[in-house]
C-alpha cells in the first residue's frame, strides 16, 4: 500500500535536512518507538511499541538508508520490522523530500509499505488514517527540535492503537454515509 503525508516545519531547509537525517535524534520523535542500536553512520536498529486494544506488540526493525541526494533534499529510508512474538511484519520503503517553503521547509513523504500476518488484518483504511495522525505527532515533535534549544522529553509514548483504530472506522464508516446521500 501506498501512503503519502506531508508537513510543514518553520525553520530553514538546511537545518532540516540536518536533523531529519540524524536517525538518533529522529526515531524518539516516533510515537512508541526508540533507537536499540547504531550499526553504522547508514544503519540502525529500532524497537516500536504498539498497543492494539488489549493486544501489546512490540516490533523489531532494521532502518537503511539507501539514497542521500542532498542537492535534491531527498532520501530513502528502507526498514524491516518484525514482531518480538512472531504476530507479523512489516516491511517499507520511506522517501522523504524536502523544499523550502517560505521561510520554513515542507517535507514530503512517500511510503510504500506490505504488512503480513496479524498486523495486515488492520485494512487499508485504518493503516493510512493511522499513519497521517502518526505524522502529525512526528511533525510537531521534529518542530519542536527544530526551534527549541532545549531536548524533548525522550521518547514517545506506545502507540494507542484502539482509539485511533475506532477513529478510523468512524472517519470511514461517516464518509461512506456521506458518499450514498
Amino acid at each position: 500500500m501506498r501512503l503519502e503525508n506531508s508537513f510543514e516545519v518553520a525553520a530553514p531547509l538546511d537545518a532540516s535536512w540536518r536533523l531529519l537525517n540524524d536517525i538518533p535524534s529522529v526515531v524518539p520523535c516516533m510515537p512508541g518507538a526508540e533507537l536499540i542500536e547504531t550499526v553504522d553512520e547508514h544503519t540502525w536498529k529500532a524497537r516500536l511499541h504498539v498497543k492494539l486494544g488489549p493486544i501489546a506488540l512490540q516490533f523489531v526493525t532494521d532502518v537503511v538508508r539507501e539514497e542521500m541526494q542532498e542537492a535534491a533534499g531527498r532520501v530513502v529510508l528502507s526498514a524491516n520490522a518484525r514482531e518480538a512474538r512472531g504476530r507479523g511484519s512489516a516491511r517499507a520503503t520511506i522517501e522523504s523530500t524536502l523544499a523550502a517553503v517560505g521561510g520554513g521547509t515542507r517535507v514530503n513523504i512517500v511510503t510504500e509499505l506490505t504488512l503480513r500476518g496479524g498486523v495486515a488484518q488492520q485494512g487499508q483504511t485504518v493503516v493510512a488514517d493511522v499513519a497521517e495522525r502518526l505524522t502529525a505527532q512526528f511533525a510537531g515533535c521534529i518542530a519542536s527540535k527544530l526551534t527549541d534549544s532545549a531536548p524533548p522529553a525522550a521518547g514517545a509514548p506506545p502507540i494507542g492503537g484502539l482509539r485511533l483504530l475506532l477513529g478510523a472506522l468512524w472517519r470511514s464508516a461517516r464518509g461512506r454515509v456521506r458518499a450514498r446521500r
